[in-house]
């Protein structure tokens, strides 16, 4: 296993209660999210060995969900992260759907998280017909290159901020170290703004600074004293007035330049999406503009 599909496991069941909110509208009406969850990783491999797989297998899991109401107790949620082009990957996911089903009895529901860069690359449907046999097997997607990252920003839940680190590995031309601290920065800061408990603070700071790795390991260095800082400073004073002291101690105007710079030159990113990621106005992203000839 490596190392992001170890950080994709251990996110999904860290954060798997908003996982399930985050993909499903009515989870809350549906599921008993209060009474906990079964990881049935173990079980998952044995249903589908790696010896049955030619290429290599990304991340899945296997959940046991409890319901509210209803005949059934609990259902299954299998989840799979797919990082790669697998022409097979379809018909795999229907082999997991019935041998679930066929060991388990219980309702099913599958997901398949797509993290690579091909946007032609989507399957969600496997068709089988032969001689009159026929069977079409559909299952629930999510493309992250596709995923619009103003509406992620203004999503409150905490797994939003999973799907914008992975966008924001993807979307990267290979920017220079400090524009790429300088956007982890304030997807570490957006995510200090929001109502969640310190647990899946931690959790979510630790997967932003290890999925999206800098060229130089001094920047590393310095992230990590930046997320100590921040994990810090937080038992001791609101997120308010933490952000407040950091940009007293750099100078808020002269740091806001040096972020809009830094973002306008990668141009990824519209006037509007780099003045709501710097926090700052249109007009004073116009100005830097201008300063930089663009």
């Amino acid at each position: 296993m490596n190392r992001d599909d170890t950080l994709w496991k251990g996110i999904l069941e860290n954060l798997f209660p908003d996982f399930l909110r985050f993909f499903f509208q009515d989870a809350d009406k549906l599921l008993n999210i209060e009474k906990g969850f079964e990881f049935l990783d173990k079980e998952l491999e044995q249903l589908f060995p790696s010896e049955e797989i030619d290429a290599p297998k990304f991340v899945d899991k296997l959940v046991k969900v409890f319901t509210k109401g209803g005949k059934e107790e609990w259902i299954l949620v299998h989840i799979e992260v797919q990082g790669y082009n697998d022409k097979e990957f379809a018909k795999r996911m229907f082999t997991y759907f019935y041998r679930i089903l066929d060991k388990y009895g219980k309702p099913v529901t599958a997901i398949a998280i797509f993290t690579d860069r091909n946007k032609k690359y989507h399957p969600s449907v496997f068709e089988y017909e032969f001689l009159g046999t026929r069977n079409t097997f559909s299952f629930n997607t999510y493309k992250i290159i596709d995923q619009n990252e103003e509406v992620l920003i203004e999503n409150d839940n905490p797994f939003a901020i999973v799907i914008l680190t992975i966008l924001l590995a993807l979307k990267r031309n290979k920017p220079d170290d400090e524009s790429l601290f300088n956007l982890k920065y304030l997807l570490a800061r957006n995510l200090l703004k929001r109502k969640i408990e310190k647990k899946k603070i931690d959790d979510l700071l630790i997967f932003l600074h290890q999925y999206v790795r800098f060229a130089d390991s001094d920047y590393s260095l310095k992230f990590d004293k930046v997320i100590e800082e921040l994990t810090e400073n937080k038992r001791n004073m609101g997120i308010r007035e933490m952000v407040l002291e950091r940009a007293k101690k750099e100078g808020e105007e002269k740091y806001q330049v040096s972020v809009v710079r830094n973002l306008l030159l990668t141009k990824r990113f519209t006037i509007r999406e780099v003045s709501g990621f710097a926090e700052v106005s249109e007009s004073f992203v116009l100005k830097v503009m201008k300063s930089l000839n663009i």
